[in-house]
């Protein structure tokens, strides 16, 4: 465990605190995850695929953008493993990764805006 030269001493609470602390490099990574939702597009997006499976002309009629711009998004989002895409005829359809961190964020999303699963 580092020391810390705390300059007040109020009690056990912060060196135990301090001692469960992630390390730096941990924060950046979880701060980069939360920079992915950052973008108001991307989190609705992320928002339609946390409830059903669509494609990217579909998805860009439901937020009023062009499917180049909602492909980029998508990218984006794969990369970060938090969508994946499956082939149904001729067309690609995205939904929500089947990941811990995936159904987290959808957990996260739908309790911050207070809805339930359609």
């Amino acid at each position: 465990m580092p020391h810390y030269d705390l300059p007040h001493r109020h009690g056990l609470a912060a060196p135990r605190v301090l001692a469960k602390m992630p390390p730096p490099d941990r924060f950046a990574a979880v701060a980069a995850r939360f920079a992915l939702l950052g973008d108001p597009t991307r989190l609705r997006i992320l928002w339609i695929l946390c409830h059903c499976a669509e494609c990217v002309t579909d998805l860009g009629a439901m937020v009023g953008m062009s499917a180049a711009a909602v492909s980029h998004h998508l990218q984006v989002l794969r990369r970060a493993g938090l969508v994946v895409s499956s082939r149904q005829g001729k067309e690609i359809h995205y939904t929500l990764a089947d990941t811990h961190e995936a159904k987290l964020l959808h957990r996260a999303v739908d309790a911050l805006f207070e809805v339930a699963c359609p």
